[in-house]
């Protein structure tokens, strides 16, 4: 079965007719849903009155600076953590036990960082709502707990970060509210992260812990300022996103590089596969709102909590809002020349906070119920009329088939794709392998698709 990929720019619908390219599979007895009711109710059910009420509570901790009081009960980072802690067990309460909630902590030190006030305690609040068919496949959605003025090492002056990052750390608990009225095969991670200010140590904390347990991780879906629609450059918008991503693992060989000047792939890294991902779902289940997928780690020269994920080889993006407005960001609380400097509550819009946080939670879903993506993807059709692929099969229970996928070696998303079955290769007559890029996802049985794998290596047919 073939389909068009929806997307804003607005391709030809006759283009797919124009296409010579038939399927040589397994006779394809069942194709699996294209939409999922319930995913119409998650993009709706985030509350903009539940966000604005996390926001404002941790503002009200005063300062979340990574340096400030750990042991006063409505002051500092430690007050702020512990808020989150218990947060997420009532929401556990509210589902019967279903998430597994836990402090990670690391120590940072003066002698291994002379610059910082003191040695410091760095500690992230992560709850687990434990996949049943894949429990050790895990998807992780992150906010950051902690905050800062103009000075990083400013510990003791207010810093309420209501939008950096307060509104991505209720997003996350927001997300935990929604999905946790539902099963997932997969796990859902949902983390609280520490110390991103001074170098994103918390996420790496986080990164290590995936890598050293051994997740078989799908992503990390890092939400880091998702509640402001005035820019500094004066737009107002509250219709798009953004989803930064970069474009091949950190960790690839020399080999892997040279390997892409002859077969491409330049663009077609698993975290690039997982924001287009995100961007399909949205545009999917929220017409509304235009995700705008950013070909970027991150913003120019800047970083979020999603790098340390990325920089040992594990998938990761940044969503965030559109319009940034630095008069609110990393500033002492303050008014000269008649501008208003601060991140405070009055600069994020609630609504907003939610159709983001929405989006993640349909990302969250949809990954966490689709079946495990193909391993060992490769591609064949060198000097032919035609295009193979082949893959490793998964034996899980969620699993419905495989859909292949192509597009223009120019186009930033994918165009094309045909439901093939429940088949290890499919063949596709007529297609020239030159003119295309080419990739394979995982569809479950409720039509929820894992990430496109690009071909790892070539085979000759």
């Amino acid at each position: 079965m073939d389909r068009m990929i929806p997307n804003r720019l607005a391709l030809a619908t006759s283009a797919l007719l124009l296409l010579p390219g038939l399927l040589s599979a397994r006779q394809v007895e069942s194709v699996p849903p294209t939409e999922d009711p319930r995913m119409h109710a998650i993009a709706t059910a985030p509350s903009a009155e539940r966000l604005e009420a996390d926001i404002r509570t941790l503002a009200g901790f005063g300062t979340r600076n990574t340096f400030s009081d750990t042991l006063s009960a409505t002051r500092g980072i430690g007050a702020a953590r512990r808020w989150i802690h218990d947060e997420f067990v009532r929401i556990s309460q509210a589902c019967g036990g279903c998430l597994e909630v836990m402090y990670q902590d690391t120590l940072i030190t003066t002698e291994q960082n002379p610059r910082i006030p003191h040695d410091v305690r760095v500690v992230n609040v992560v709850a687990i709502q434990r996949g049943t068919v894949h429990p050790n496949r895990y998807v992780a959605m992150s906010g950051d707990i902690d905050s800062r003025v103009t000075d990083t090492y400013n510990f003791t002056d207010d810093s309420p970060g209501a939008n950096d990052n307060a509104s991505g750390m209720a997003g996350v608990l927001e997300a935990a509210r929604v999905l946790t009225q539902q099963e997932f095969g997969s796990s859902i991670v949902y983390m609280g992260l520490s110390g991103e200010e001074q170098g994103l140590w918390g996420g790496a904390e986080a990164a290590r812990t995936a890598r050293d347990e051994g997740w078989d991780f799908v992503g990390v879906l890092n939400n880091d300022m998702i509640g402001n629609i005035s820019g500094v450059n004066g737009v107002i918008d509250n219709t798009t996103f953004r989803i930064f991503s970069e474009p091949v693992p950190a960790t690839d060989s020399l080999s892997d590089h040279r390997s892409r000047r002859g077969f491409g792939g330049e663009v077609d890294g698993p975290s690039r596969q997982l924001a287009r991902r995100i961007a399909w779902l949205t545009e999917q289940y929220m017409p509304n709102l235009d995700p705008i997928l950013i070909y970027r780690l991150d913003r120019f020269g800047r970083g979020g909590h999603h790098r340390p994920f990325n920089d040992i080889g594990l998938p990761g993006v940044r969503i965030m809002e559109t319009n940034e407005n630095y008069d609110r960001q990393h500033q002492d609380l303050r008014t000269e020349g008649g501008i208003e400097y601060g991140d405070v509550v009055e600069g994020v819009d609630f609504d907003y906070a939610a159709s983001l946080t929405a989006v993640n939670a349909l990302a969250l879903a949809s990954l966490a119920w689709s079946p495990p993506a193909p391993g060992m993807v490769l591609v064949g059709g060198q000097v032919g009329p035609s295009t193979a692929l082949r893959w490793e099969q998964s034996d899980s229970p969620l699993l419905a088939g495989y859909r292949v996928y192509w597009r223009d070696t120019t186009a930033p998303q994918w165009q094309y794709s045909r439901f093939v079955g429940n088949v290890g290769e499919a063949l596709l007559e007529g297609i020239v392998i030159d003119n295309y890029l080419f990739g394979v996802a995982a569809v479950g049985v409720d039509g929820h698709e894992s990430p496109v794998v690009y071909p790892g290596g070539v085979f000759r047919r």
